[in-house]
């Protein structure tokens, strides 16, 4: 197993940022990006590279994933869990519809994944969309029957799998209207891992996507609920950028229910978007967070309807 990387987490996102000079293109990224490793327990491994953390299971059911990146990525990982000791993935669970987290599993498909995620993401899934990032329009093709999940869920499911108990849970709207909290039960000497998708963020402030169900006071509410349920040793795995754990989550939800109280308090004066922008309400976060543009711009529209 020497040619495999095992490194800090790379932040790479699928949502739009500033590079100094030209900025590579996504088949740039592809091309060019290796996937990387980090560990959490035997058999249990978080997987970087373009688009959305993968977290890999390992064992003797075989393997199961969490998302599955671009498709041009999935030669890449594969290879990756082959040398982790897996082979075919049985079951890849979707954490909502968004390309950058379920196009891999065009590829996947003809190798008999099944794949899993909550009703709404099937439905956004299943037909031609153009997601509002604000500083770009992006244009999602409706995916194939087979790529699609075919396990969905409504509120709560329960799966086991390599000795793990996994349960799938719903709160409501939050990044998209079909959001899923994989909770990975305590076994053993191994804490509560649970993979938040875009409902968390790592690499920046976090992307509302409005015009597919999502709300600022859903993202609030999906992290308070998974907060009351894992315990403080649990280890958090947001849609983009490090791992992290119950503290940094908990910090996530102070930050975005201050800055909800500081935008809906605007909304509720009158004032327009470029008032709210002007007022800088985001400042505190900004050296830690980066360009907070799009997320003011999706959160006052999510306060405003």
């Amino acid at each position: 197993m020497s040619s495999l990387k095992v490194v800090a987490p790379l932040l790479l996102l699928a949502m739009p940022s500033a590079f100094a000079g030209q900025a590579p293109t996504r088949e740039e990224q592809i091309r060019d990006t290796a996937i990387t490793v980090q560990k959490l327990s035997d058999g249990l491994n978080v997987l970087y590279g373009v688009g959305g953390n993968i977290l890999v299971s390992t064992g003797p059911q075989g393997v199961l994933t969490v998302d599955s990146q671009f498709a041009g990525m999935v030669p890449k990982y594969k290879a990756t869990i082959a040398e982790l000791g897996g082979g075919a993935i049985v079951y890849t669970i979707n954490t909502h519809g968004h390309f950058d987290h379920v196009e891999g599993n065009t590829i996947l498909a003809p190798d008999g994944t099944r794949f899993v995620a909550h009703e709404n993401a099937r439905e956004l899934m299943s037909m031609p969309r153009v997601i509002n990032l604000v500083t770009q329009q992006a244009s999602q093709p409706a995916y194939p029957e087979e790529a699609r999940p075919s396990i969905t869920y409504s509120r709560e499911m329960r799966m086991h799998f390599n000795g793990r108990q996994i349960d799938l849970v719903h709160v409501g709207p939050a990044h998209t209207a079909g959001d899923t909290a994989v909770i990975l039960r305590a076994s053993g000497s191994s804490p509560t891992v649970v993979h938040l998708g875009d409902v968390f963020n790592m690499a920046g402030y976090p992307f509302i996507d409005v015009d597919s169900g999502g709300d600022l006071n859903g993202v609030i509410n999906f992290c308070q609920t998974v907060l009351a349920q894992i315990g403080p040793d649990a280890i958090v795995i947001p849609g983009h950028g490090k791992v992290s754990g119950y503290k940094e989550l908990a910090e996530y939800v102070a930050m975005l229910t201050a800055l909800r109280d500081r935008i809906a308090a605007l909304v509720a004066s009158g004032a327009t978007l470029e008032q709210v922008i002007a007022s800088k309400p985001t400042a505190p976060w900004d050296d830690s967070r980066g360009n907070p543009a799009g997320f003011i711009n999706r959160a006052y529209t999510s306060l405003n309807r």
